[in-house]
């Protein structure tokens, strides 16, 4: 089996995606700076959404990739350029390695920047809790964890009633915005709560296991 085809037959996920081909220059940035900030991946240009190769003009669509690192991501997002010959088409495979140096973020036409992660085979805009986590250590194994009293609180809360939102968290502590952002990254670096994108924005909820942490 060709390699292409054989990548092709996993589908899309958090760390292979499926592009028909390159017009916007911007939003393949969107999804270069998503790979770097999260496992790394490959992108398949000249592949459709349903697997059906399409092929593409490899020097055109390397050049468009060049203009997304280069023009619209910061820190530029590195890549490795492969062309494939199959089924007398061309395949371009992006190879995008994980990143020291995320967060990477995009210009947007707006002139601000963001940053973007994978989550699945979906690009989603990352907040200001995974934006501190990506600068923070991993937990260090054997330290002793002490939470406050009023963090006490929420995270038995947590326990009894499930996941809360950040706006919940920000008025039950009296918290400002970047402090609730370093709480929150905090308890996730050390394995307390995790993070999950919903429908009405991000949701933060005890991992299993976690009530060892806390007794």
């Amino acid at each position: 089996m060709h390699p292409i085809e054989r990548l092709i037959t996993e589908g899309e996920h958090q760390q292979l995606d499926f592009k028909f081909q390159v017009n916007d220059a911007r939003k393949i940035a969107r999804s270069m700076v998503s790979f770097a900030n999260t496992d790394g991946g490959r992108l398949l240009i000249g592949v459709k959404d349903n697997g059906k190769i399409s092929g593409i003009s490899s020097e055109e669509e390397i050049y468009m990739i060049e203009t997304a690192s280069h023009l619209y991501t910061d820190p530029e997002v590195a890549f490795t350029p492969v062309i494939w010959d199959i089924e007398d088409k061309t395949v371009l495979e992006v190879i995008i390695a994980p990143s020291m140096l995320r967060p990477h973020k995009v210009k947007e036409s707006d002139g601000s920047f963001k940053a973007y992660y994978r989550d699945g085979d979906r690009v989603l805009e990352a907040n200001g809790v995974m934006e501190r986590l990506w600068k923070m250590d991993k937990k260090r194994k054997g330290e002793k964890l002490a939470f406050s009293k009023p963090v006490q609180k929420l995270l038995d809360r947590m326990r009894r009633k499930g996941p809360v939102g950040f706006g919940f968290v920000r008025q039950v502590l009296r918290l400002s915005p970047a402090e609730t952002e370093q709480l929150l990254a905090s308890l996730i670096q050390w394995e307390v709560i995790e993070m999950k994108p919903g429908e009405r924005g991000y949701r933060f909820q005890l991992l299993p296991g976690a009530d060892q942490e806390l007794d």
